[in-house]
């Protein structure tokens, strides 16, 4: 690697996001919707060593095109949500809980919080919280944190015996 490319990839290490997408617009000609440090610098840094060095050679090209025609090809499309003539989603049931963590449905889960008492519900599919139904504890958890954090450690329901 050449001094003067080792001098551009080590700048792009004291350079902010915000300078790296334009760099990185610049080397490849296109944006990146990437804000993500680490990932850019890498990127750039590869497309630079490979224009300097250039690039792979037709040995290692013709090799990945035989690895891409041999790859298994999705032959069904994604399954995409139900919509209703309106474009909104329709919802559908949801799966019973099978987790021994928590306790039949019907039982009412208390827990204080900032001075107000908790009551959750566990329904056969999902937990009542204040008239919502939440499909995880984790969603109610987060809907009176406002944090994503475990619902089972915050609502204190370890392995049942």
């Amino acid at each position: 690697m050449t001094l003067n490319i080792s001098r551009q990839i080590t700048a792009l290490g004291r350079m902010m996001p915000k300078e790296l997408r334009v760099r990185y617009a610049e080397v490849f000609g296109e944006p990146t919707r990437s804000g993500n440090k680490e990932f850019l610098i890498k990127r750039i840094a590869w497309r630079l060593q490979s224009q300097a060095e250039g690039g792979l050679s037709d040995r290692a090209r013709r090799r990945a095109e035989q690895i891409a025609r041999d790859a298994d090809i999705r032959l069904t499309p994604p399954r995409t949500p139900a919509t209703a003539g309106n474009g909104r989603t329709v919802t559908g049931t949801m799966t019973s809980i099978v987790d021994d963590r928590f306790p039949p449905p019907g039982t009412v889960i208390t827990r204080n919080y900032k001075h107000q008492t908790l009551r959750v519900t566990v329904l056969p599919n999902g937990f009542e919280y204040e008239g919502e139904v939440y499909r995880s504890i984790s969603a109610v958890a987060k809907a009176v944190t406002g944090s994503h954090l475990s619902g089972i450690a915050f609502f204190n329901l370890g392995r049942r015996k």
